[in-house]
């Protein structure tokens, strides 16, 4: 159960209100301007604005829910209204137009302003909501919704109209696809779950729990939603590159060569920004390749990275490049800022800030769990926690990382690659053949003024993050880039890359495999 939190939130000079949540900081941005608006009682459309200590205290508009911390400022801005006066106009002094040939001969008594177009963003921005949250039907669905619930609550009569169910599939389908194109079972089944929970009249009749028939009908509408897509010729490309034409199938029909999220990824194949094609995104790439030779240019790098990003994403995810490929076209993309970047693009979350709060919350629950191993792991663990009060925060972190992989029954050795007094070359040729690991060269302790541990990480032989300074952020850059390119974890280390997941990022965190679930629960008593 998350912890209580409190939070101070800012109308004006004046008005000052302290928030109670008994359930913890909101999972997501909507949830948290949900709760907001009901508690105070905003009823028009309002900004939340968060403090930031790295810029002196100053306010700036909150766009991601991990801004929030226990006990932090908000300041909540609401719009005013904007009142126009209509001043009534002689037509008399307005010339009328010509009508055109084979046109009745009128007067132009409306006058018809073009809004500015405003463009979406060409991708998501929230992932998958942690409550799922029924939209709004069509008015005559509402009412035929709120008739059939006031009959259910009187006589426990159930509502059977084909027309109000096709409609509501439409609007949930088209609801879900804001979240993700290829729904999991478990998300449709939450989608029937607070369908039925606020319309208990849509039960199904002979379902033991009344969702079975709501799973397969959403299920079966998410199917054709994405086939009335594709028909409409538009540039979806996670659709696109599961059609029959592109994907690479034994034989038609095959489910062999689907490309679909596998890791709660929010954007995992984005469209092009509107208005760019690819020739004007292989400009941008191409001026990026000139700004990463500048220094002290990191804002035109991450602007150019955020503009291409779509662009880039569809070479990894369509044409599965070699790492060495993708260094030499995006060097950019491995550097450490631009890897937690990445990330956030690709889940909308915080990478680092994640990472680390999670493995330090779990820390002492971890420590008491590692203690009572026995066995073979129980063994390699006690050496390494008698170690633990002689190295700094750092080093007790990595330490941590190191138990939990033996804790798994998964070798250390083959995520961490230890050496000493050993040349970086030297250990760049011994690892030329290694799918993923991480390398940490240790000094020679009898030298007096000895160099730091240098940690690096290498991937299908190729060194694509070099002085990390810790285990424990060459793992967390490590996951960064596993999303970034799109890798598959080993098969040996399968279980420590889903606690990284499932656990430290809370990303897909609902099924489990059973040792981590384990765990999970265990941390969690």
């Amino acid at each position: 159960m998350a912890p209580s939190a409190k939070l101070r939130i800012i109308f004006g000079e004046d008005v000052v209100h302290k928030l109670l949540l008994p359930a913890g900081i909101p999972s997501t941005l909507q949830d948290l301007t949900d709760v907001l608006r009901e508690t105070f009682d905003i009823t028009g459309p309002f900004t939340v604005m968060y403090q930031d200590m790295d810029f002196d205290g100053q306010y700036f508009t909150l766009t991601s829910i991990e801004e929030v911390q226990d006990k932090a400022n908000l300041k909540v801005v609401i719009a005013e209204p904007v009142i126009l006066s209509l001043t009534p106009v002689d037509m008399s002094e307005v010339e009328s137009p010509v009508p055109l040939s084979g046109s009745s001969s009128s007067v132009c008594n409306t006058i018809l302003l073009s809004s500015p177009d405003v463009s979406a963003p060409s991708y998501r921005s929230e992932p998958w909501p942690f409550k799922f949250s029924i939209p709004v039907f069509p008015y005559d669905v509402n009412l035929a919704l709120e008739a059939g619930k006031h009959a259910h609550e009187n006589d426990g009569k159930l509502l059977n109209n084909p027309g109000v169910t096709s409609s509501i599939l439409e609007k949930l389908a088209e609801t879900i696809f804001g979240f993700t194109a290829y729904p999991t079972g478990i998300q449709v089944l939450a989608v029937a779950e607070a369908l039925v929970e606020k319309y208990p009249c849509l039960k199904e009749p002979g379902s033991f729990n009344g969702l079975y028939g709501w799973q397969q009908r959403i299920t079966y509408k998410m199917g054709n939603y994405r086939a009335k897509l594709r028909g409409r010729q538009l540039a979806i490309p996670e659709l696109e590159v599961n059609t029959l034409k592109r994907r690479c199938s034994s034989e038609e029909g095959s489910l062999k060569g689907f490309k679909r999220p596998k890791k709660a990824e929010v954007n995992y194949l984005p469209p092009l920004p509107f208005g760019e094609t690819e020739e004007t995104l292989e400009k941008e790439r191409l001026d990026l390749l000139k700004e990463i030779k500048k220094k002290n240019n990191e804002r035109a790098i991450n602007e150019k990275m955020e503009k291409s990003f779509a662009m880039r994403r569809t070479e990894v995810v369509r044409d599965c490049p070699a790492i060495h490929d993708l260094l030499e076209r995006w060097p950019s993309l491995f550097c450490e800022t631009q890897i937690k970047e990445e990330f956030k693009r690709i889940t909308m979350m915080h990478l680092e800030r994640t990472f680390l709060s999670r493995l330090d919350r779990y820390t002492t629950k971890l420590l008491e769990i590692f203690r009572k191993k026995g066995g073979t792991a129980g063994t390699k663990i006690k050496p390494l926690l008698d170690s633990l009060n002689e190295h700094p925060v750092d080093g007790r972190r990595d330490i941590i990382i190191r138990c939990l992989v033996e804790y798994l029954g998964e070798s250390g050795e083959e995520l961490i690659k230890d050496y000493q007094d050993v040349s970086q070359e030297a250990v760049k040729e011994d690892c030329s053949n290694r799918m993923m690991k991480i390398n940490v060269i240790h000094p020679n302790v009898a030298q007096e003024n000895q160099d730091p541990v240098y940690v690096s990480v290498i991937i299908e032989g190729t060194e694509v993050l070099e002085d990390c300074v810790s285990v424990t952020n060459a793992c967390l850059l490590l996951m960064g880039v596993v999303y970034a390119v799109n890798l598959s974890y080993p098969l040996k280390l399968k279980y420590t890359f889903e606690v990284f997941q499932k656990v430290f990022l809370e990303l897909d965190s609902i099924k489990m495999s059973p040792k981590v679930q384990s765990l999970h629960n265990k941390l969690l008593a």
